[in-house]
């Protein structure tokens, strides 16, 4: 890996892909806290962190999986499940009076409308101020997953091997849009202790 007497070695973390140290250092000077989002394979993860000298301290720290208590069948890491997954943690920023957080992607690459900026889009609705370009943030079909819905139809009997993991299931794919609205609902319901 290391050739030749000038080169340097980056730090670990940032040779495991984890860390924007160049980010990273402006977010810690600005003293704000920061909503770390993270996308895996299997979920999207969101954080409220605040930077101090001795190590971050995690306030709230929640992912996808969370929505099977309100009875989500679908995918926890597509658009949708991004999406609530954001409204959750802006309701639980508002529930607990803390201040609103710097959106902080790290590594990942940052592509218009794209499943982090869905949870950040959910963060806004939820009523927490960000400043974000509204161009990249995805529009309401998408948050609603009707491109999901529309991908399947277009399949037709390609569907059942596509979508293997909800036919196996039983779940109905089109009834994804309302579902969405169903989750949010019950989201709403759930952290702030009284109907929307």
């Amino acid at each position: 890996m290391a050739r030749g007497p000038t080169y340097r070695v980056p730090f670990r973390r940032r040779r495991e892909g984890k860390t924007n140290y160049r980010k990273r250092k402006i977010l810690v000077l600005s003293r704000r806290p920061i909503a770390v989002i993270r996308k895996t394979n299997n979920r999207i993860i969101i954080q409220y962190v605040r930077c101090r000298p001795h190590g971050d301290e995690t306030l709230i720290g929640i992912d996808s999986t969370m929505l099977k208590k309100y009875g989500w069948k679908f995918n926890f890491k597509n658009l949708p499940a991004a999406y609530l997954t954001g409204y959750m943690f802006g309701l639980l920023v508002k529930k607990k009076n803390l201040e609103p957080p710097v959106p902080y992607l790290g590594l990942h690459r940052v592509t218009r409308g794209n499943r982090l900026f869905a949870a950040i889009k959910g963060m806004l609705d939820a009523g927490l101020e960000m400043k974000v370009s509204p161009e990249v943030l995805p529009d309401e079909e998408r948050i609603r997953g009707e491109h999901i819905v529309n991908y399947f139809k277009m399949l037709g009997e390609e569907a059942e091997k596509v979508f293997s993991a909800y036919v196996k299931n039983n779940v109905n794919v089109e009834d994804l849009p309302n579902e969405v609205e169903r989750v949010k609902n019950e989201i709403y319901k759930d952290v702030m202790g009284e109907a929307k």
